[in-house]
């Protein structure tokens, strides 16, 4: 049989809570606004699987440069090309 190759999939070290912080996120990390050109660290909270960026951007700082809906659209560097990404407030901190 072969081998999943979903979303997820390979994440088990990188989509993972410390055991004292596990549960939702505060409600303020869900309530937080952020203005275009505001930069972001992208850090995917694994409780929340809505509005989830891949996991290959787990860590990586972008620019927001806009909204759709509750998500932003936000703009990072891979390499050497510029990427965009939907994701919502819950997997984004203020860099």
């Amino acid at each position: 049989m072969r081998k999943s190759k979903g979303f997820r999939s390979r994440t088990r070290k990188l989509l993972r809570k410390h055991p004292r912080r596990r549960g939702l996120p505060p409600i303020g990390k869900l309530l937080r606004e952020y203005k275009i050109g505001d930069r972001v660290h992208i850090i995917i909270e694994p409780s929340v699987h809505k509005g989830q960026p891949h996991p290959r951007f787990h860590g990586k700082t972008g620019v927001i440069i806009g909204k759709r809906g509750r998500a932003y659209i936000i703009s990072v560097r891979d390499g050497d090309a510029e990427k965009i990404i939907f994701a919502r407030s819950e997997h984004l901190s203020p860099a």
